[in-house]
């Protein structure tokens, strides 16, 4: 046993030794220098939104059958002479919100355009009488008596005032049939608006 235990302990520290030895031939791995830590950028915030403004809704108007049921009453009226030539002023909006009024006044200027009562003065005659007493193309000349007075100059014996008021989500279409000489209202009508 003590030779066993002899060989064994020999066995033991040279196997000791070499381990050692082996531990000591082999470089240490180098030490990577600590490097200072990089900023994390914040997450990406979201940008400001542009928020694009809605345009307020306009009404859908049927302007056609808001004006002939009108048109057809003053094709009607007492004391209009025929063939007369007549002023379709554009419907104003005195409403309390935003109406189509040109649409209107193109529905009415359609609903007369097959009349035998009245030869309608042209909407580039108007544009023209219009740029000439220096009145925007736009202008809805507001009062009557400028409606007047653009009829007399284009040498219209009738003007057609209309005017949309009320509330803008059922207004009330007003029309008035003025003689252009006098300015005496022959005929006047009222109708809602359809939708």
């Amino acid at each position: 046993m003590t030779k066993r235990s002899g060989v064994l302990l020999l066995a033991l520290i040279l196997s000791g030794c070499i381990s050692h030895q082996q531990q000591q031939t082999q470089p240490p791995a180098p030490v990577e220098p600590a490097q200072p830590a990089q900023p994390v950028p914040p997450p990406a915030q979201p940008g400001p939104t542009e928020t694009v403004p809605v345009p307020p809704k306009m009404q859908s108007v049927n302007w056609d059958a808001s004006v002939s049921p009108l048109v057809a009453q003053m094709l009607k009226a007492d004391g209009v002479t025929a063939g007369s030539v007549l002023l379709v002023d554009n419907v104003k909006n005195s409403t309390n919100g935003s109406l189509q009024s040109s649409k209107a006044t193109g529905a009415l200027q359609n609903a007369l355009a097959s009349n035998t009562q009245f030869t309608l003065v042209t909407p580039q005659q108007l544009a023209t009488a219009k740029q000439t007493l220096g009145l925007s193309a736009e202008d809805s000349l507001v009062s009557r008596s400028k409606a007047v007075g653009l009829a007399r100059y284009v040498g219209a014996q009738y003007v057609l005032y209309s005017n949309a008021e009320g509330d803008v989500k059922s207004p009330t279409l007003q029309m008035q049939l003025m003689l252009v000489q006098t300015g005496e209202i022959i005929w006047s009508g009222s109708g809602v608006v359809q939708h």
